[in-house]
């Protein structure tokens, strides 16, 4: 239909129908939901509580805030909204603002009609072009999203600058019949968002001086952090009266939502050879669950699910590099390798008190501890304080073996050598197969330094990170000694 319809007269004999932008996301949407087809793909967690509200909003034809911190795939949501739209719809051809042919509003399109009739020329525009995405910053002008006197074309057309045909057209005006996404709303200017009052209250537009009725159809997306209400801006109060819905979205509620999250946005294709154990999966999740309730980080900042999924891609290139090195085709993942995700870790979250980077580094460590210790007693036995002296530590022959050795796992260890490691140390294989009798021979090794890990978060062990790797020995000999 699209290629063959050039002219208005053939649209019109086409039967095809105008709608208004909402009431054509609306029409694609019921028919979406009445055939139980999703409109939003990728998106995980949301199913019974975003989802929804969003869908309720678009049925009422409300423009739409979506209000939540970093990294809760608020634009993701956004951009996905194109699906609800027509695969095309007609334009008078040659329009800077998509007019439609059977409703044109702009001085072009009407001449166009005018002069040529029911021959005049259409063009087709797909759904995915009909997006448009701003990003609001402290310098976005007036004339960026609305409009502008061009004195270049008042001299051109030798045109008074009081004849709207010298008016260059900003971006909303551009997206009519499109969806406009303007993220983190409350940075711009509140100058500049009182300039949204008329388009969305009353389609028209003002230029410096011009009153411009200009009846633009947009489905408006705005995004904001909670953070900038008061660090940096905020929505004025009669333009967040005009938006319709104001959507809260959130992080994942659960690791297994997570690790979907992760799964599905990290590079995963370079693991090829990089085993990887369940539990390094749910401690690469529990890392981010971590950072939202530390106290030493700033909750207002959020932790973007970003976090799990860089760190997940630094902790298989930590394995893949080692297996380069050392010339091998396979290995596993290590608990060594959770060393690599620090730099992941560091660059996403904010501390409640920046200090020098060193305590950044510290707290990333932190959380990987606590993250260990939060998974601990789900294979291990309780530890805990012992009332009388009879009382048996089940811990007991592990530290007896650590009173006078040491032990030390140098990150780039070959898969023979670290294998060798821990066949040494029985006791620690006898108690990981004792406490995990089903678990996978492929995992036992990083169960083994996963138990060294949790006794060093209940300061059973001292770990000593190195350049090179880490050292295990016993706490009570480090304390005597000095260290």
């Amino acid at each position: 239909m699209t290629n063959k319809i050039k002219t208005l007269k053939e649209l019109k004999k086409s039967g095809y129908v105008s709608l208004d932008i909402k009431e054509e996301m609306i029409k694609n949407l019921k028919i979406n939901l009445s055939k139980g087809h999703s409109t939003f793909q990728g998106i995980h967690g949301y199913e019974d509580s975003v989802i929804p509200d969003l869908e309720r909003a678009i049925l009422s034809g409300h423009n739409i805030n979506l209000l939540g911190l970093r990294g809760q795939a608020k634009t993701r949501l956004a951009r996905q909204l194109t699906n609800l739209l027509d695969e095309w719809i007609p334009i008078v051809s040659g329009s800077e603002i998509n007019d439609d042919p059977l409703d044109p509003i702009s001085d072009f399109a009407k001449k166009s009609i005018n002069q040529y009739g029911e021959e005049t020329k259409i063009d087709w525009v797909h759904r995915d072009e009909r997006f448009f995405e701003k990003l609001a910053t402290p310098d976005v002008t007036v004339a960026d999203l609305i409009g502008d006197i061009d004195p270049i074309k008042a001299a051109s057309l030798k045109l008074s600058y009081s004849d709207s045909r010298v008016i260059h057209f900003g971006m909303i005006p551009r997206a009519h019949r499109c969806i406009f996404v303007l993220n983190e709303l409350p940075d711009l200017q509140a100058r500049i968002q009182v300039s949204l009052f008329s388009i969305l209250q009353e389609k028209e537009i003002q230029i410096r001086g011009f009153k411009l009725r200009l009846p633009i159809n947009v489905q408006f997306i705005f995004t904001a952090n909670p953070e900038d209400y008061t660090n940096r801006g905020s929505i004025v109060t009669p333009l967040k009266d005009r938006i319709g819905s104001q959507i809260m979205t959130h992080y994942p509620k659960t690791i297994e939502i997570a690790k979907v999250i992760t799964h599905q946005e990290s590079q995963t294709k370079k693991d090829i050879g990089v085993y990887v154990p369940e539990l390094a999966k749910d401690l690469i999740e529990q890392i981010s669950f971590e950072a939202r309730e530390s106290v030493y980080v700033d909750p207002k900042s959020g932790v973007s699910a970003r976090l799990s999924i860089s760190a997940y891609e630094n902790l298989i290139s930590s394995a893949q590099r080692r297996m380069l090195i050392n010339g091998e085709t396979e290995t596993s993942i290590r608990m060594t390798d959770f060393n690599a995700v620090i730099s992941a870790i560091n660059g996403k979250i904010e501390l409640v008190y920046e200090g020098e980077q060193e305590g950044a580094i510290e707290i990333s460590r932190l959380l990987i501890i606590e993250s260990a210790k939060t998974f601990f007693n789900d294979f291990f036995p309780k530890i805990k304080k012992l009332s009388k002296a009879e009382d048996l530590d089940p811990y007991q022959s592990i530290l007896d073996w650590f009173k006078d050795k040491e032990l030390f796992i140098d990150e780039n260890l070959d898969n023979k050598s670290y294998e060798d490691t821990f066949k040494t140390i029985k006791v620690l294989k006898n108690f990981v197969k004792k406490h995990t009798p089903d678990l996978n021979s492929k995992d036992e090794n990083f169960m083994c330094e996963f138990l060294l890990w949790g006794l060093s978060s209940y300061k059973k062990v001292t770990v000593t990170r190195t350049t090179r790797g880490l050292s295990f020995s016993d706490s009570f000999s480090d304390y005597i000694n000095g260290l």
